[in-house]
């Protein structure tokens, strides 16, 4: 779930409700279907109420599949467990990692964010990109809950069942190995789209609400694989791989699922949607 591409997802152009067109599927095999509904991590007060295609899909569903455990994920047991991963604990600072470029770009983003560097100094670099992109999107007014924490909260008041395509422990490794071995890379990554984050939230947000797939690969996908292909590599493609497999499992059995995963996951060459549709199942946009 997360880096600033796909862990939020995400405002110039906020279409009004009424020309909303959902980013929720229905996938077949002849005898059974399944739901698949592309999600943001993070949303605005006006994305509220969502588009009647989530409600129609989950309504519809006996279960909701989840990245992971959305439950697990938001105790402090996990935070913990993330944190103590994620930040140094033998005397090493951040500067210690990067490159003096790479530092002292960094160093001067947070001074105009009035931000001490000493704040973050034990921070991982992908601890660190997540935490400078979260504080971005606050500022920009992401300040509601995603939709997957939406959906959840509803199936435990209509005690429906839950389940999930990966533990937390597995996505926690994601994250933790996040950038694999160039911790210059990750900052860099963060730093250049965090100065094109209004422009690029606003059309990610906007291809999001449309459900236009082809859009988000244009601007999401595409310069994110040309640029950092190995970030792309290991947060998405891999991903989308372990992904599959179980969710042609679910097309076999006789409960409905509604599987909602991040939007970016289900857009390009490589997504959860072209690899089922290459295989031989119907999809159908609602």
């Amino acid at each position: 779930m997360i880096l600033i591409r796909a862990l939020a997802l995400s405002t110039s152009l906020i279409l009004t409700f009424s020309l909303q067109a959902a980013s929720v599927w229905k996938v077949s095999n002849g005898q059974h279907s399944l739901f698949i509904g592309g999600t943001m991590h993070v949303l605005t007060p006006k994305d509220y109420p969502l588009a009647k295609e989530y409600d129609l899909a989950f309504n519809a569903s006996d279960k909701v599949i989840f990245e992971t455990d959305m439950h697990a994920v938001s105790t402090p047991e996990f935070t913990q467990k993330m944190m103590s991963l994620m930040m140094y604990n033998d005397g090493t600072t951040i500067n210690n990692v990067l490159q003096p470029e790479t530092y002292q770009a960094l160093a001067i983003h947070l001074s105009s964010r009035q931000i001490p560097m000493q704040a973050f100094a034990s921070y991982k670099p992908n601890l660190l990109s997540i935490t400078l992109t979260f504080i971005e999107l606050k500022a920009m007014g992401y300040t509601r809950e995603g939709v997957d924490l939406f959906f959840s909260k509803m199936a435990n008041a209509q005690e429906k069942e839950q389940g999930w395509l990966e533990t937390p422990d597995e996505q926690l490794a994601f994250l933790a190995n996040l950038g694999g071995g160039d911790p210059n890379a990750m900052i860099e990554y963060t730093l250049k789209d965090i100065n094109n984050m209004p422009e690029m939230f606003g059309q990610l947000h906007s291809t999001w609400l449309a459900g236009d797939m082809l859009g988000m690969e244009q601007v999401g996908i595409t310069p994110f694989k040309d640029d950092y292909p190995q970030i792309y590599q290991d947060l998405l493609v891999t991903r989308n791989n372990n992904w599959v497999p179980k969710i042609i499992e679910m097309l076999n059995d006789k409960p409905i699922e509604f599987i909602l995963v991040g939007a970016l996951h289900l857009s390009g060459p490589d997504s959860v949607l072209a690899t089922l549709k290459a295989s031989g199942y119907k999809i159908e946009k609602l």
